[in-house]
């Protein structure tokens, strides 16, 4: 018992002593760097589980009174945390590691991921944080200006996406548009508008030969791997995901009001008949009577009637009509996702639903989406494991005014052009509150009120994509075939589509009667993929090989009918039967074609240093010709990572470096399905019916147009990962185009589908990561994408001969404006050469205010074969995109600018022929000789022969698309509430531009107007 009593003294002794020399504090000091080396500022060091805390000066050292047994925090926005039990030493120095190091982040490729730093082809990435920084209501505007060499343009009409170019347009008459790549299984049909953006956890754009090779025959365009979210390891999370946005119509050119228009025709009216009408600026009631119809439209005469009120003309008296209003709304968007994900290392679930509802800035046009998603990934094996991922989605799109079924004279731009040219003096209603059919008395003016309840085109979509997977390891069997996986891949693709138009008689576009059509249209494709996976590492030596078998089939049935006169308007197009009405038109169709392909790819990298990749794929289109169905397509790639090599281990401020170089051929065979043996069209006799040539006469050795690549770039992570990207430079050419080219009338035919012709094209692209300014609760970072690119048409169907006829130039790139140059105006004081001009002509061919065009040959003769010249190239040099971002503590600030450089843009010039509404401008009258346009000559088409010249325009811009302020309420905060994690935004989109040479037009969507708006929204983890 003693004994014990001794020991049980010993240990409490022992125990106190331990307790007391911790407890006893003492004095801390140290370092806190880098990796490379460079000191940290502003770092937070605290003692765990307290308050108590310093901060490292200018030069990372920290002083900090501490226990020993105590545990130090390191900490600092965009480093990973560190923590340091303290001992026996009175100084710690740190080396902090930077978060989430850009080249570490895995990327996928053709069947297949990689980390970036393995990379040897040329892939930009859009990540899921990228999408959801800016709440668009489709991933395709989530992309622009975020990935170099890619160019998006805009569309703001709800439910329609802008078009794509990666590194530019390669063919003339087939698509320029990238493939598709959902989940693993390439779109045989359509582009990813029809997924929810929440739903996307990242986008890869595969730009090079080397990298697209892979698809082989769809790859010559670029391709786009969209990869959905699935479940991850972890506790079951639920999100919500909720914007509103509100957008009104910002105008840029405004209309002339009433009392200004009205002079204009008068000046019109004076140029185009001087003998029998008075200048602009000397009026006489009796001419405006006649000017502008009195007994047409006699609301319109009264409205004019008041500007002669007092007996002298006073244009202030007039009420001016905006149009515009009529047509306009404030359009509203609201989106709302509901998800849940989780997991084990068995089973792995994410599920969605989604909701957008689109309400367009101009009445009519709308969309709504409804979004289901259901992923599942499965292991019950370490050996086998098996997944299925179903993305359904259903829209419906209210497009607006009918592009078709037109009969009245009016623009086909859409319901706000039309309502910009009705007459500003003119009224929707009479004194009656009858509605005016042809306001203004012209009958090629038509009303506008009410234009959304007389006018629709209604398209729904119901689309389910699926893509199903099962795997085997066959290293779970035995350790000899470790590495070894067999993958079977399918990707059923169904759509149903519906459009129905209704054109009342009242409608603008329709001249009394009324018009309906019903199209309805199913697609149903499937891919099947078989894959063999190998990957091994001996020594230093690491392979791995990817072999394919793919088949891939595509169906789609169509049918469509038309009326005219249809009788009850309540009926639209829902009843377009013989006891209704009398069918226009009628016709069904089924397409169908498919694809078989084999590839074979192999990896090789040596030491992490030395990477290499070749890829062949030989494919088999149904749609070419025999004989010719067939080609392959091979690619391979270096890379080599130099901070791996011994003579840069030294360079503390080089994290990585890496030079690439690849090479690949990529075919495009997309032209339409039997365009090698085109059908023949029905025709109906009075008592029979028979068969007749299609117009496109067929090509039975149609082949394959072949793209070939080279890719250089270089990929840098410097200073602790402070400044990252990758420099590109590459060269394309196609060759044997597949050209839609006119052919002698005498054969029977129009054109035909011919391998003829080559293009070229070359660029560079800039991507660009930097971190500027960094403390503790500070960081100003920034992300740029810049590319130049440039191409040119190398032969045509006659060789190095110029198609004027279609505005091809060998030389230049597709899209140049072929036509007289620009001299300005013919002013009085030109009146020497004016008459010289003339009198070669034989007649007057200018006066004083007309458009002058440059005579390039000096004969004082303006012929299109000797004086039209290139203007300049649609297609821009130079496309940038820069996203700012501030973080304070729990506050982001971001602001994002894209633009397009280089390029001339057609704005049309100004008929001004008097006959429709007209935008505010300098135009030339004897008073005013010095204008900017012509002068104005009434005609019912246009006025000024040379009108055009006026309007080619440099149409440089660069515009602030998007600015985001929000708040991010986490940790302890969130953990009160309830919640895991919860962020509120605000945003301002299309706020203005920052630089543009054409004042009057929104050089991103290449319209007078354009949506600007607020967004308010917020996300909810739970």
């Amino acid at each position: 018992m003693k004994n014990k009593i001794t020991l049980f003294l010993i240990f409490v002794m022992g125990v106190l002593t331990y307790t007391s020399s911790y407890a006893q504090e003492k004095k801390v000091t140290g370092t806190v760097t880098e990796l490379s080396n460079l000191p940290l500022p502003g770092v937070n060091v605290l003692i765990k589980g307290t308050q108590k805390g310093v901060s490292t000066d200018m030069d990372g050292k920290y002083s900090i009174t501490v226990a020993p047994g105590e545990t130090l925090s390191f900490s600092f926005l965009g480093f990973k945390t560190k923590e340091i039990k303290v001992g026996t030493a009175n100084s710690y120095n740190i080396s902090l590691e930077e978060e989430g190091s850009k080249l570490e982040e895995v990327v996928v490729v053709g069947y297949g991921t990689k980390k970036k730093k393995d990379l040897t082809g040329s892939i930009v990435s859009v990540s899921s944080e990228d999408i959801a920084s800016r709440p668009v209501v489709n991933a395709v505007q989530a992309m622009q200006g975020k990935a170099a060499g890619v160019d998006i343009s805009s569309n703001e009409r709800p439910g329609t996406v802008g078009s794509i170019r990666i590194r530019g347009s390669r063919s003339i008459s087939a698509t320029n548009s990238p493939l598709y790549v959902v989940d693993g299984i390439p779109l045989n049909s359509g582009g990813i508008d029809f997924i929810n953006p929440n739903d996307i956890e990242a986008i890869d754009i595969l730009k090079d030969a080397s990298a697209t090779a892979i698809y082989g025959s769809r790859g010559a365009n670029g391709v786009i791997i969209v990869t959905t979210k699935k479940g991850k390891n972890g506790k079951f999370t639920l999100n919500y995901d909720t914007a509103v946005s509100t957008e009104t119509i910002h105008e840029r050119a405004p209309n002339m009001n009433a009392g200004d228009y009205i002079e204009l025709r008068r000046w019109a009216r004076y140029y185009s008949n001087p003998t029998a009408f008075a200048k602009g600026d000397a009026p006489t009631i009796a001419n405006d009577r006649t000017i502008f119809l009195d007994t047409a439209d006699p609301t319109a005469w009264a409205n004019i009637e008041k500007g002669w009120a007092t007996g002298t003309w006073d244009g202030s008296k007039v009420a001016t009509t905006d149009w515009t209003k009529f047509v306009t709304q404030t359009g509203i968007t609201q989106q709302h996702t509901l998800s849940v994900s989780g997991g084990s290392d068995k089973v792995k679930a994410y599920g969605s639903f989604g909701y957008m509802e689109n309400t367009g800035t101009l009445k009519g046009q709308s969309y709504n989406r409804y979004n289901g998603v259901a992923n599942i990934d499965i292991k019950p094996k370490e050996w086998f494991s098996m997944g299925a991922n179903l993305n359904t989605s259903y829209g419906i799109q209210e497009f607006g005014q009918s592009t078709v079924g037109r009969s009245a004279v009016a623009t086909s731009g859409g319901i706000y052009t039309t309502a910009r040219q009705n007459l500003p003096y003119a009224m929707p209603f009479d004194a009656n509150g009858v509605r005016i059919q042809n306001p203004g008395g012209d009958s090629t003016i038509r009303n506008v009120y009410d234009e959304d309840k007389y006018s629709q085109d209604q398209r729904m979509t119901l689309r389910a994509f699926g893509s199903f997977y099962s795997q085997i390891d066959f290293g779970g069997f035995s350790e000899k075939l470790s590495g070894l996986k067999y993958r079977v891949n399918f990707g059923p693709d169904i759509t149903s589509y519906r459009n129905g138009v209704f054109l009342n008689g009242l409608s603008s576009a329709r001249s009394g009667t009324s018009f309906a059509s019903l199209q309805k249209q199913q697609t149903i494709s499937y891919t099947l993929d078989h894959l063999l996976f190998y990957n091994k590492t001996i020594g230093n030596h690491d392979f791995g090989m990817t072999l394919l078998q793919s088949q891939t089939e595509y169906s789609m049935e169509e049918n469509a009918m038309s009326a005219q006169n249809v009788l009850n308007v309540a009926n639209k197009w829902n009843a377009l039967t013989p006891a209704n009405v009398t069918l226009a038109g009628y016709s069904s169709n089924l397409t169908k074609t498919s694809l078989l392909s084999y590839m074979g790819r192999i990896n090789y990298g040596y030491d992490d240093k030395y990477l290499f990749t070749a890829s062949g794929r030989y494919d088999g289109a149904s749609q070419l010709a025999p004989g010719n169905k067939w080609s392959f397509f091979p690619s391979a790639s270096l890379a080599w990572r130099l901070d791996k090599e011994s003579f840069l281990q030294d360079v503390s401020w080089i994290n990585q470096l890496k030079l690439r170089a690849g090479y690949g051929i990529t075919g495009n065979a997309a032209v339409d399905a039997y365009a090698t043996q085109p059908p023949l069209d029905p025709i109906l006799y009075a008592t029979s019916s028979g068969l007749v040539n299609n117009s496109k006469l067929g090509n039975i050795n149609l082949g394959w147009e072949r793209t070939t690549q080279y890719n250089y770039g270089v990929d840098f992570s410097l200073i602790n990962n402070r400044i990252s990207g990758s420099l590109e430079y590459y060269t394309s050419g196609t060759e044997d185009l597949l050209f839609d080219r006119g052919i002698p009338t005498i054969t029977g035919f129009y054109t035909t589908y011919q391998n003829v012709g080559s293009t070229k094209g070359n660029g560079v692209e800039l991507t660009l990561n930097t971190v500027n300014f960094r403390t503790n609760d500070f960081e100003w970072s920034s992300s740029l994408s810049c590319s130049w690119q440039k191409s040119k048409i190398v032969s045509l169907q006659n060789g190095k001969f110029n198609d004027i006829n279609n505005n091809r130039f060998i030389g230049q790139p597709q899209g140049v404006i072929y036509g007289f140059e620009s001299n300005g105006i013919w002013k009085p004081e030109d009146a020497a050469e004016m008459a010289k001009f003339n009198a070669a002509a034989g007649s007057t061919v200018f006066t004083f205010g007309n458009a002058r065009p440059v005579d390039q040959n000096g004969d004082y003769k303006i012929d299109a074969n000797n004086d039209r010249v290139i203007i300049g190239s649609t297609e821009p040099k130079f496309i940038t995109g820069l996203t700012n971002t501030f973080n304070y503590k729990n506050f982001e600030f971001s602001f994002f600018v894209f633009g397009r450089m280089g390029y001339i843009y057609n704005a049309g010039g100004e008929n001004l022929s008097g006959k429709t509404s007209q935008r505010q401008i300098d135009y030339y009258t004897d008073n005013n000789t010095n204008a900017a346009y012509q002068k104005p000559i009434f005609s019912a088409g246009t006025g000024d022969l040379y009108n055009t010249i006026l309007g080619y325009k440099n149409g440089s811009f660069l515009k602030i698309r998007n600015i985001s302020l929000g708040y991010t309420i986490k940790d302890k905060m969130a953990d009160l509430i309830g919640i895991s994690r919860m962020r509120l935004f605000v945003q301002a989109s299309n706020p203005g531009m920052i630089f543009s040479k054409l004042k009057w037009t929104d050089l991103d969507t290449q319209t007078t107007s354009s949506n600007r708006g607020f967004t308010l929204g917020l996300n909810v983890e739970f």
